[in-house]
């Protein structure tokens, strides 16, 4: 584990960047396109988008005008909560490979297990939304196929009609939030699991206990959090559109935490608030 570019491998064999440059909450248009082309100047080689983040378009033009080769890019999108059901997500996903330029996806994501929309029936429609995913994925449309913010017992219900098991499942894995049981399930399962808003939501930087490590290494707060993301096995999606912090969060390859320190950043609890329980969000 030594650059942006070394990889952890997929159950398929598929390979994946350990960590991901992500564009939640950056809007569409300028600040999404330098963000990201700053991201690809700086080494990423993971780019990590939504449908329900609105800048598909945006990420789709950095990459084309970043002149990097798109085979050499790892791309990443998710369904949106409005798109379960099998039609929908074949409408839908030709639309994401129409905004984004590419004709494949690296990386196809079910976004949110139990969406208001569908609450009634939400094992019956992520079933199918699955079907269509399977399906894509065999076409080679799609190079691997996962969920995110799923717990176990969605998982559990997919299981009764997927043939093939989601390889990743995206959460929000911080300090101060492990998801134990969700993390538990991943390991037995052979999922990966990426982090999304691994430094929490701001306010990571002030926990003293981060302050004292981080000066123990002369190194940000943000970058041990994400040292720490990577020394668990998870892979971490920062976002920024700093072109300054961008490139600090992608290097995290010339320190390591003690086991003391992972053990001190484990038991951090709440700091950065909790996960979203996916079965009550109102969207």
């Amino acid at each position: 584990m030594d650059s942006l570019t070394n990889t952890y491998r997929l159950s398929n064999g598929y390979e994946i960047p350990i960590v991901g440059f992500g564009t939640w909450q950056t809007p569409d248009g300028d600040v999404a396109v330098s963000s990201v082309k700053e991201a690809l100047a700086a080494g990423y080689r993971h780019i990590d988008t939504a449908q329900g983040y609105k800048n598909e378009e945006s990420v789709g033009q950095a990459i084309k005008e970043s002149g990097i080769p798109r085979e050499e890019i790892f791309l990443t999108t998710k369904l949106w909560n409005a798109n379960h059901s099998y039609d929908l997500v074949m409408s839908s996903f030709e639309e994401s490979l129409q905004k984004l330029q590419t004709d494949y996806i690296d990386l196809f994501l079910i976004h949110w297990p139990n969406p208001v929309a569908f609450r009634d029936n939400w094992e019956e429609a992520n079933a199918q939304t699955w079907r269509a995913f399977e399906e894509l994925y065999e076409a080679g449309k799609i190079k691997a196929i996962g969920v995110s913010n799923f717990l176990p017992h969605h998982l559990d219900a997919l299981q009764k009609t997927a043939k093939i098991m989601p390889m990743v499942n995206q959460i929000f894995l911080a300090p101060g939030e492990l998801q134990p049981a969700v993390v538990d399930y991943a390991k037995k399962h052979e999922m990966i699991l990426e982090a999304y808003s691994p430094l929490g939501t701001g306010e990571i930087f002030d926990v003293p206990e981060m302050q004292e490590i981080a000066k123990a290494h002369q190194k940000s707060i943000a970058q041990v959090a994400l040292r720490w993301s990577l020394q668990h096995g998870f892979l971490p999606l920062p976002k920024s559109v700093t072109p300054s912090r961008i490139k600090e969060n992608a290097e995290l390859f010339d320190f390591e935490l003690s086991e003391e320190e992972m053990q001190q950043i484990d038991q951090l609890d709440g700091v950065v608030g909790k996960a979203k329980d996916p079965d009550t969000t109102q969207f």
